[in-house]
């Protein structure tokens, strides 16, 4: 019987240890393709953007954890389209689960449409494959570096339960990604939910003032909402809680509004 292949992606790049660990948790379960940027994209959602220096190529690289060491690929582009070049051109054969991650920093509430993490995972559900998206909680000043001091250990624990279950079922319909959220306190004995997305503004972008407002370069910074959550029963709820976050994702946006009531509304003078 053929084992599973499993795309192990990130937006982080092909050096984050992230990444390493959720090889390593992943590797018992099936065969690994690995690929992931050069370079980091945090924040860069599905862009399929190719300008910016960003020329596809692909490079061959090795990705290390805990002295075993994995064949993989850097490719020079955003996280969707490494996604679509490991579909595309690197898999041997169809993939059965996209594993995007271990995330260094929470992607939490609405920030969902920002994530380059996400966006590598709805990438490669837009193709017809089952997708976790998974991201560990960290300091602030930790979302863009890799900061040795991380510990991957239990988010790579849940990488390795979740993918578990879903490798060999099919998820529910309307179901194509699964985001998970493993808090910073978190130990592998942590309680998990499925969760729904909280809808309020976990990452306020705050632009800092300018003095000369025409001459100087722009900067904006982020307010981050930890521990605080609008509603119970969402991401940011579980993550305030202690406990891992599982969050159903679609690739369908459309509002839960009645069509009709909306048509009603736009016929109205």
């Amino acid at each position: 019987m053929t084992s599973p292949l499993i795309l192990a992606t990130n937006d982080d790049g092909i050096e984050s240890p992230g990444l390493a660990a959720a090889v390593a948790a992943l590797d018992p379960l099936g065969d690994l393709l690995i690929a992931a940027p050069v370079t980091q994209q945090t924040s860069m959602s599905r862009s399929r953007t190719q300008g910016g220096g960003r020329d596809s190529r692909i490079f061959r690289r090795h990705v290390t954890h805990g002295g075993r060491i994995w064949d993989g690929f850097a490719i020079n582009a955003t996280p969707a389209l490494v996604v679509e070049h490991a579909v595309q051109e690197l898999a041997t054969r169809p993939i059965d689960l996209t594993v995007s991650g271990i995330n260094y920093g929470e992607n939490v509430s609405t920030c969902v449409t920002v994530s380059g993490t996400i966006g590598a995972a709805l990438e490669a559900a837009e193709r017809g494959i089952p997708a976790m998206a998974v991201s560990l909680e960290t300091g602030v000043s930790q979302y863009h570096e890799y900061n040795p001091a991380i510990e991957f250990d239990v988010a790579a624990h849940f990488v390795h339960f979740f993918a578990w279950r879903v490798l060999g079922k099919a998820l529910p319909p309307d179901v194509h990604v699964l985001k998970i959220e493993v808090p910073a306190s978190a130990t592998t004995e942590a309680g998990w939910m499925v969760t729904r997305q909280d809808p309020m503004s976990y990452y306020k972008p705050v632009a800092q003032r300018r003095e000369r407002l025409f001459e100087e370069p722009g900067r904006v910074i982020y307010d981050v909402a930890k521990g605080q959550y609008s509603e119970e029963g969402t991401d940011a709820y579980a993550m305030a809680k202690g406990l891992v976050s599982v969050t159903p994702l679609s690739l369908n946006l459309t509002s839960r509004v009645a069509l009709r009531t909306l048509e009603m509304l736009l016929g109205e003078r």
